[in-house]
């Protein structure tokens, strides 16, 4: 039998599908974290074998007719020393193609969409934009990292909670929402101390690894329900932000799809929600996740740009 795989490798889980040429799944399977930014390379490569060879574990390696792996990361494999090691790895399991990567934005895209034109958005706990064309990203915003920007992600609102509140505390100590669940959570029971407060507040954000700072967000998003004026104003600031980024990549009456990916731009989140209301005269999707989007991509590399959609039914 024919057909083709499709892997999502992220940063803290991977997820491989198999379907036949006509989109019937015929297997699925996970491993953890891929991402080369931030596992061994063995490790990363290994994983996604490890997710491929339980997709197929009922097949015949040597149909796969291709392979498309949507990277977190996937520029690491621009060092010729790192792409051997992944396709040295890749080469055990026997498939009867050579595994393609591309980014985890290409594939996210892919999997809320056949369009080959449009801006996927990723707002997790960093932030990034990029125009695809002809499936490809080639314009990216952001995705710098949490020291050199993220502005939009989790990180960044979290960082703008903890200086809101540390900006509060020169004043008064502050009894809002927000400002209540930030220090509850950094520094568990506190008195009235104003400068004590500061200071310690000042002593666990920087305990940590700056991107722990992300754990905070979620605060933000609970106050804004709540009408908390600093809540409201960090995520009128991220919905402004956003908006910028997915403004940039593309033409300003473009009507090509915009998908979304990542839990500050969520269905329920405030962000989310304000971000669509912005942006509501262009075709918006969330996508949860890029395994579909790997194994359509896989399809295209077959059969053209008409290949089926992956259906969830199973091949009977």
């Amino acid at each position: 039998m024919s057909y083709v795989v499709g892997v999502d490798a992220g940063g803290t889980g991977t997820r491989a599908l198999a379907v036949d040429l006509a989109g019937f799944r015929l297997g699925r399977g996970a491993s953890g974290g891929a991402n080369p930014n931030s596992h061994p390379f063995d490790v990363a490569a290994g994983r996604i074998a490890e997710a491929i060879t339980l997709a197929v574990a009922d097949l015949d390696p040597a149909g796969c007719q291709a392979c498309v792996v949507g990277m977190a990361g996937s520029a690491k494999l621009s060092d010729p020393s790192v792409a051997g090691v992944f396709h040295e790895t890749w080469a055990r399991i026997g498939l009867g193609c050579t595994p393609r990567v591309v980014t985890d934005q290409e594939a996210a895209f892919a999997s809320m969409t056949s369009e080959p034109v449009g801006t996927i958005l990723v707002a997790g706990t960093g932030s990034i934009a990029s125009r695809i064309e002809q499936r490809r990203a080639v314009k990216t915003i952001g995705g710098i990292g949490w020291l050199l920007g993220d502005e939009g992600s989790a990180y960044w609102m979290g960082r703008e909670a903890v200086r809101a509140v540390l900006k509060l505390v020169e004043t008064h100590v502050p009894d809002g929402a927000l400002a209540k669940a930030v220090l509850n959570e950094a520094l568990g029971t506190y008195n009235r101390d104003r400068d004590e407060i500061r200071a310690r507040l000042i002593t666990a954000a920087n305990a940590e690894q700056p991107i722990r700072l992300a754990r905070f967000a979620p605060f933000v998003s609970a106050a804004f329900g709540e009408e908390d004026p600093v809540a409201m104003d960090i995520v009128h600031r991220t919905v402004d932000v956003l908006v910028r980024m997915v403004q940039e990549t593309r033409a300003p009456e473009e009507r090509s799809p915009l998908v979304l990916i990542g839990s500050v731009v969520g269905p329920e989140s405030p962000v989310g929600v304000l971000l669509r209301q912005r942006l509501q005269d262009l075709p918006i999707y969330f996508s949860t996740e890029g395994a579909t989007g790997a194994v359509w991509l896989a399809a295209v590399d077959v059969l053209g740009p008409s290949a089926p959609r992956p259906s969830e039914l199973v091949r009977g």
